[in-house]
């Protein structure tokens, strides 16, 4: 429907990981993904949700008055009215971010967000999705994430940091253990040993609230 999303839910709590980390933000979670990682966390956002406007939207994310907005999902950009939104959030002067899988076409986006985009790793059973042509519509406010199941992942990921110049492309480059796979304490002796020009992160809603929903 015109002027419509579908939601799973909107919130207000820490932003868990990425630049902002710690920072409070509203999150609008969009209901839907074409893909089916392995280790999601998100599973409950695959289908279901609320029909809501735009304006609905809007307000119910003024309501916290943030300065934050995190556009998630699934998978936001399965939804066309997801680039709608992203451009009303920021003439409405928050800081946007929008994490997508990177499966999808980012050319549109509006050029205020951060893009945070997730270079699937083999281990995610989904790189095959990977949309390597949405590099070239990266700027320096936008975000590479690698979420790392292993050794393998983590040497392929270091491959796609130089294959594709990610340190001198964006300001950001994650690299994010995948929960109960590769410790955090593992994966930060790598990337000390490689001394990579990346940012090693845990996810900090899982500390501190265990993963729980509308966290």
């Amino acid at each position: 429907m015109k002027d419509t999303l579908r939601i799973t839910e909107i919130f207000f709590s820490l932003q868990g990981e990425t630049r902002t980390a710690g920072l409070p933000t509203v999150f609008v979670r969009l209901t839907g993904c074409p893909l089916r990682c392995q280790y999601c966390d998100t599973a409950y956002a695959f289908s279901g949700g609320e029909v809501l406007s735009l304006d609905d939207i809007l307000e119910q994310v003024a309501s916290y008055r943030p300065r934050y907005v995190c556009v998630t999902g699934g998978e936001p950009l399965a939804q066309p009215n997801c680039i709608a939104l992203l451009e009303r959030l920021c003439d409405a002067g928050y800081e946007v971010s929008l994490e997508t899988s990177g499966a999808l076409d980012v050319s549109a986006v509006d050029t205020r967000v951060s893009k945070v985009v997730d270079l699937k790793t083999p281990g995610s059973a989904e790189v095959a999705r990977n949309r390597y042509e949405n590099i070239q519509y990266l700027q320096p406010r936008d975000q590479v994430k690698f979420v790392i199941c292993s050794r393998e992942d983590y040497d392929w990921s270091v491959s796609k940091l130089i294959q594709y110049g990610l340190a001198d492309r964006v300001d950001e480059v994650l690299f994010s253990p995948s929960h109960q796979e590769v410790s955090g304490r593992q994966l930060a002796e790598w990337v000390i040993a490689d001394n990579l020009p990346v940012r090693m992160q845990l996810q900090l809603h899982k500390i501190l609230w265990n993963d729980e929903p509308g966290h």
